[in-house]
Formats: structure tokens, C-alpha cells, sequence
């Protein structure tokens, strides 16, 4: 594969060109052209020689999505992007708007390894990595196509951010560079399903993001049943570092918790998860599952998830329920791609 430009630093974009002889202000604007005017084709740089963005487009091959299906629920108007990659495999990204804004939730690879149970991610097996410039892709279209500026990033879609730890990295300094759309990285979401020495090195590099846990169970009989990755790193050994992630970041670290009728929603698992996170800066967000036909787990009621937030603010544990979006566009990560690989096997459009 050709050097992916959409991934190079700016710093690496101009010795690029340095070493290629090309005048070192046209690093600059390609720079802007790619990272501010989120073009995605060169012929788009108005200001560069024709021979040029020829020459560029030859040596330097732009990796962008491109829209596959667009779904714009009835419900709440979240926009759910099915975007296509230039191998021709598919990841899915979802647009939310919200009273501070609009915030995107993007996938970090093309399917996923960790094989949690009630998630539509691993449904159509893992492919591979994506680069950091296919990351950035699908905030840059989303963004050129609504119109609108996104302001949030949430890594919390198809795929383990930590499982693709350097191109993600890599992804957070592009995506807040101040050269580029300059987000802060106060307004980035990482979630991760619990990648114990990731979360450590990442410690180390001290960023100012919020570390989204995936933890969905109290126990490790439990969270080894639904998540495979507990066998690996166990809850207590993941909440370990995560509270000397939230002591040395002073950032507070928000817990996801599915909450799967008859599965994870008991009083018991309230009570044990209030003890296991007691002392902590933290937040518990409950999250209402959408119904995945090819999954067996269906969202907890109305009533059950009331009773775990009642039990977890009694302990002194805050606690909020997600604001269910989308749920009319499959919304669920993973979701709209097992269709589309489905209808492409029966030879449907």
C-alpha cells in the first residue's frame, strides 16, 4: 500500500516534500486543504499546479471513505453512515446531535476480535485495522455532508480502539492539531472493553480524554460469560489501573454498562457493582440496548433499569441512563455492515 498522506503529521508532510523537492509552502496548504477543507480529492486544491495534484495523486493515494448508505432516524434525527473503504470492506459511524452540539461515534477497525456476546461488531468477524486517516475520514465526510460542525469524538464504535493502540494515537494527535479542526481532546471519548497494558501506557502519555470503560458485569463469572477479554483481565485487576488512571489524570472515568434483561440487570449486580467502584471518580452510564435480531439478549424494562440507578445512587454511586438514539436506523455498532454483507451475499442492492 502507498503512504497513507490523509496520516502523516504536518511535520511529516513537509519533509515529504522536502525530500521530493516540492516548495515547502505547498506542504501548508495541502496540509489545510485535507485537515480544515476536509477535500478528498486533490483536484479539489484549487490553489495547487494541475501538474501537481497529478504527481500527488500518483504518489500519494488518498484513503478516504466514501457514503454507502446514509439512515437519518424518524425518531431523533441521528444519522447512522454505513461508509465504504477503498478495499471495498465497510465500517459504520453515527452522528448524534445534542444540546452542546453534534457528536460523531467512530470505528476504530473493520469488525472486531473481542467477541463480546450481546455486541453486532463481532457478527461479521474481524478484517483489520483501520489507519489513522480512515478515522479521521469518517468525522471529515460526516462532517462535509450534514453541514454542521462536529465538535464531540466518541471511539466507541466497530472495533477495539486499544487493539489498534499506534493508528489511534495517531488519529488523537491529527484530529486536535491545531493546524487541523483542532478538537479538544477534553471533547474525545476512548472506550475500551478493558486492555489493561494499553490503558497503562496510556496513562504515561497523560491525556486529557474521558477513558470509557466497557464493563457491563460486576464479577468475573459473569463479565467472562458475556466478555471474553475478562479471562484475560479480570474486573478487579481493570479496576486497578482505572482508578490510578482517575488519581493521576484527575479525569473522571465513565463506566458503560449494557443492561441485558435477566442477564446483568439484578439488585446483585447493583449492589456488588456500588462496592466495587465505592471511592472512585466516577460515572456508571446505563445503556438501554437496541435489539439485534441475530443476538439473543433483549434491553432490561423501563422499571429495571430505574431500580439499578435508585440502588447505585444510594451507595453514592452517579449514575445516568443513556438517552436511547436511533434505535428505528440500527444504530448498534456493527449493525448496518452485517447487513450489508448479508444483502451483498444474496446479490441484493
Amino acid at each position: 500500500m502507498s503512504r497513507d498522506i490523509l496520516s502523516m503529521t504536518f511535520e511529516e508532510l513537509s519533509a515529504e516534500f522536502s525530500a521530493l523537492n516540492i516548495q515547502k509552502f505547498r506542504a501548508k496548504q495541502v496540509y489545510e486543504w485535507l485537515h480544515r477543507h476536509l477535500v478528498s480529492d486533490y483536484d479539489e486544491m484549487s490553489n495547487l499546479p494541475k501538474s501537481l495534484r497529478e504527481e500527488l495523486s500518483e504518489m500519494f493515494p488518498l484513503y478516504t471513505c466514501k457514503i454507502a448508505r446514509k439512515q437519518v432516524s424518524k425518531l431523533d434525527n441521528t444519522v447512522k453512515y454505513l461508509f465504504e473503504l477503498h478495499d471495498g470492506d465497510f465500517v459504520e459511524s453515527v452522528v448524534m446531535k445534542y444540546k452542546y452540539g453534534y457528536t460523531i461515534c467512530v470505528s476504530s477497525q473493520v469488525g472486531c476480535k473481542m467477541g463480546c456476546a450481546f455486541c453486532a461488531s463481532t457478527l461479521g468477524g474481524f478484517k483489520r485495522s483501520l489507519l489513522p486517516g480512515e478515522i479521521l475520514s469518517q468525522l471529515y465526510i460526516a462532517q462535509k455532508d450534514l453541514g454542521e460542525r462536529i465538535s464531540h469524538i466518541v471511539l466507541m464504535g466497530m472495533g477495539e480502539p486499544l487493539d489498534n493502540y499506534d493508528n489511534v494515537m495517531r488519529f488523537l494527535t491529527l484530529i486536535t492539531d491545531e493546524k487541523g479542526l483542532n478538537i479538544s481532546m477534553r471533547n474525545i471519548s476512548l472506550s475500551t472493553c478493558g486492555i489493561v497494558p494499553k490503558i497503562s501506557e496510556m496513562l504515561d502519555k497523560h491525556l486529557q480524554l474521558t477513558l470509557s470503560i466497557s464493563l457491563h458485569a460486576p464479577s468475573d463469572e459473569l463479565r467472562s460469560r458475556i466478555m471474553p477479554i475478562n479471562k484475560k483481565y479480570s474486573v478487579d485487576e481493570l479496576l486497578r489501573i482505572c482508578r490510578k488512571y482517575a488519581s493521576e489524570t484527575s479525569r473522571r472515568i465513565s463506566f458503560e454498562y449494557a443492561m441485558l434483561a435477566g442477564v446483568n440487570d439484578s439488585d446483585e449486580c447493583a449492589v456488588l457493582l456500588a462496592s466495587k467502584l465505592k471511592g472512585m471518580l466516577c460515572h456508571v452510564n446505563l445503556i438501554p440496548v437496541n435489539e439485534v435480531a441475530e443476538s439473543p439478549f433483549k434491553p432490561s424494562s423501563h422499571e429495571r433499569v430505574e431500580r439499578f440507578v435508585e440502588i447505585l445512587g444510594k451507595s453514592g454511586i452517579n449514575a445516568t441512563v443513556r438517552r436511547k438514539l436511533g434505535s428505528d436506523i440500527d444504530a448498534s455498532c456493527g449493525q448496518l455492515r452485517q447487513k450489508e454483507n448479508s444483502n451483498r451475499k444474496k446479490g441484493v442492492e
